[in-house]
């Protein structure tokens, strides 16, 4: 069990981990159910994000629930790898939309202009 400060009134709240592990298998299934049910490419990588996310708040949780540091270095390369990721999904996203005017996942099978 964790105590958050919940403001100036003093009063503080226990949170344990089994509540971050909710949370995260939210964020995860949604970010799932985002991949699986749109089209639209920038949504799609953002429920990527959502996901990678999702995996870092649980990282993170299990981490300072069995004190070690391992979960967090391994949330610190995560990061990286999804900024990484961002960076050539939103290139290759810009080079679509700049040959056809449609960029539905559905319609674009390969990179020939």
């Amino acid at each position: 069990m964790r105590r958050f400060d919940l403001g100036s009134g003093g009063s503080t709240a226990l949170v344990s981990t089994s509540s971050f592990l909710v949370v995260g298998a939210i964020l995860f299934t949604l970010g799932a159910l985002g991949v699986l049910i749109r089209r639209d490419p920038l949504v799609i990588f953002m429920s990527i994000e959502m996901m990678l996310n999702a995996v870092n708040l649980t990282l993170v949780a299990l981490s300072r629930h069995l004190h070690s540091m391992d979960g967090q270095i391994f949330v610190f390369f995560v990061m990286t790898v999804a900024a990484a990721e961002v960076v050539i999904g939103l290139a290759i996203i810009v080079s679509i939309f700049r040959t056809r005017d449609d960029i539905n996942v559905d319609t674009v099978n390969s990179m020939k202009g």
